[in-house]
This record gives C-alpha cells, sequence and structure tokens, in this order.
C-alpha cells in the first residue's frame, strides 16, 4: 500500500509553504493512495466525502463563523482526516487544538493562501504516490526527449550514453531508472540518490559526469517518451532487423504504452548518430510528419503510374 506519513510531508513542505505543526503531533497518520478512489487526496473542508488532508481557508471560515465551534471541531476531526491545515493565515481556536489532540491529528497552519496550499501538497502527494518501478538500462536527455536506452548487458549502452554526453545531451541516470507513472498516461524517470550523477563505463569505471562534463550535462528527471533497445546479432548470425518495419513497437511500463525503436549493433555503425535520428523522427511523427507513410504513399502513386 503506497502511503505518505504526514511527518514526512510536513517536512518536505514546511519551507515552501511555512506550514506551522499545531496539535496533534503524537499522530503516526499517513496519507494513502488508495483515498483517491472517491475523493481527492487534498481539497476545502468536505464532511459528507472527507478528503486524507482538509484545507480551511477564509471562505470555509466565513461560511462557518456562526456555528458553534465546539461542535464543528467535532465533526471535522470526527471525519477522521490525515491531516488539518488551516490555511490563508488564519489563527486556529482552542477548540480546533483541542480535537486535534484529542483525535491524534496534526493540526498544521500556513499563511499562504488555500488554493496554492492545495495545487502544492496535490503536486506532492501525485508524485510521492506514484505507481513507480525499477528498470535496468540508461535513461538520457536526448534533443529534449526522455529516453531510456535498454539492451543486453556488455551492448553499449553506458558507451553511448557518453558519446551522446560529449555531444551535448543530458544524462538522467545509468544501469537503475526509477519511473513513476504521475499521471494516467505520463511517466517519468529519476535516479536513484545512491547513482546519482554518475556513469559506469567499462574499462574506465564509475564517472562523474557533472564533474567532467558540467551541470548542464545531467538531468534530475524526465519524461519518459521513447524506448531505445539496442540488439546485438549473435555470433556468425545474420541480422534479422527488419528495415523497412511497417508497424510501430511499442512497450507497456506501468499500463502506458511507451514507443520503441530497435537499433542494431554492428562493427562500424554510428549509434549516438543512429539514436538522434531515431529522436529526431520521432518528434516529426509527433508533429504529425511520417517519413515511412510519405514515402508508401510515394510508392503507391509510382505503381498506380501517377508522378510525385
Amino acid at each position: 500500500m503506497l502511503q505518505v506519513n504526514v511527518a514526512q510531508l510536513h517536512e518536505d513542505n514546511r519551507q515552501a509553504l511555512s506550514l506551522a505543526w499545531i496539535a496533534g503531533r503524537e499522530a503516526g497518520a499517513a496519507v494513502r493512495r488508495e483515498a483517491a478512489a472517491s475523493a481527492a487526496l487534498i481539497g476545502h473542508l468536505n464532511l459528507t466525502h472527507p478528503n486524507s488532508i482538509q484545507v480551511l481557508g477564509a471562505h470555509e471560515a466565513s461560511l462557518l463563523a456562526g456555528e458553534d465551534r465546539a461542535r464543528f471541531a467535532e465533526r471535522l476531526f470526527g471525519a477522521a482526516p490525515a491531516a488539518v491545515i488551516v490555511a490563508d493565515g488564519i489563527g486556529v481556536t482552542p477548540e480546533l487544538v483541542d480535537a486535534a489532540n484529542r483525535s491524534q491529528t496534526p493540526l498544521f497552519t500556513s499563511p499562504a493562501p488555500a488554493a496554492r496550499v492545495i495545487e502544492k501538497l496535490a503536486r506532492y502527494l501525485g508524485k510521492a504516490l506514484a505507481d513507480s518501478i525499477e528498470r535496468h538500462g540508461v535513461f538520457m536527455d536526448v534533443l529534449g526527449l526522455g529516453v531510456m536506452i535498454i539492451g543486453e548487458s556488455g551492448v553499449g549502452k553506458s558507451e553511448l550514453a557518453l558519446e551522446l554526453v560529449s555531444r551535448g545531451h543530458g544524462l538522467v541516470a545509468d544501469d537503475v531508472v526509477e519511473i513513476s507513472r504521475i499521471a494516467a498516461n505520463t511517466l517519468e524517470g529519476r535516479c536513484p540518490p545512491l547513482l546519482k550523477d554518475f556513469l559506469e563505463v567499462r574499462g574506465l569505471g564509475l564517472l562523474n559526469i557533472r564533474t567532467i562534463f558540467g551541470e548542464t550535462a545531467v538531468r534530475p528527471k524526465m519524461r519518459l517518451k521513447l524506448i531505445a533497445q539496442l540488439v546485438k546479432p549473435p555470433s556468425g548470425a545474420r541480422d534479422t532487423t527488419e528495415r523497412l518495419p511497417l508497424s510501430e513497437l511499442s512497450e507497456e511500463i506501468l499500463g502506458v504504452a511507451v514507443r520503441k525503436v530497435m537499433i542494431p549493433v554492428a562493427p562500424g555503425r554510428n549509434l549516438a548518430v543512429l539514436l538522434e535520428a531515431a529522436v529526431r523522427n520521432y518528434i516529426l511523427q509527433l508533429r504529425g510528419i511520417d517519413s515511412s507513410a510519405e514515402f508508401l504513399a510515394r510508392q503507391k502513386r509510382a505503381m498506380e503510374g501517377g508522378s510525385d
């Protein structure tokens, strides 16, 4: 079960939102992703379908001004939220503090507008509670596109990554890529903290790419858009890769289909140029320009006796 401890949420967002922990410090509450099935993980006051985190702003405070404060506090914390945040710089009442302590529910305050608190924490929770998986490969930023290079051990993934970095592209992760589904059809790749900035190249060992090539040679994260699989034919075997593949390849990761290209590895082939060309071709396809479809249409016209 994916969850985020409220104490960790407070620590990670304390500075950005000036979160002050007022009451309920003994609580070990956590925000669970399963709550998103019926309601948002965070939102404005809703006691009928309570969210995991309740946010009270100036508007909610004005609506509740005439209600008995003790009764409202009991109703609010009786809904068992993971935490309550009083935003817009509103002062908390003794009744809220007392109810938070008795129910052992974290109570925070923030001077930030309620809308900003919701937006900031919604993004934070969306990433922290996202489905994730680890894949073996090298993740690169090539021409602004997130590309994961995969293939058997020793096929040349890291050497290709090093050449791409020397050509001005960026390294995200080597060896282990942490992939998270941050939206329905969006995957994001990151590097585990232990491996950050490092690239292992056979014969050279570990290279600190940031130190060698500078800050612009590394990226903290990228959206995964393309998978490039390096394929090395068995010794003496004929290359069976299609010269003109008529169907697009894809690979499913966390329920999201990702476009995939196969790049044969052979002596004399410049893999960096080939990968750059594959990325440029895919970018054109995203813009509605398909070279294969254009050639097939031209061929059809020629066979029918037409002219270019």
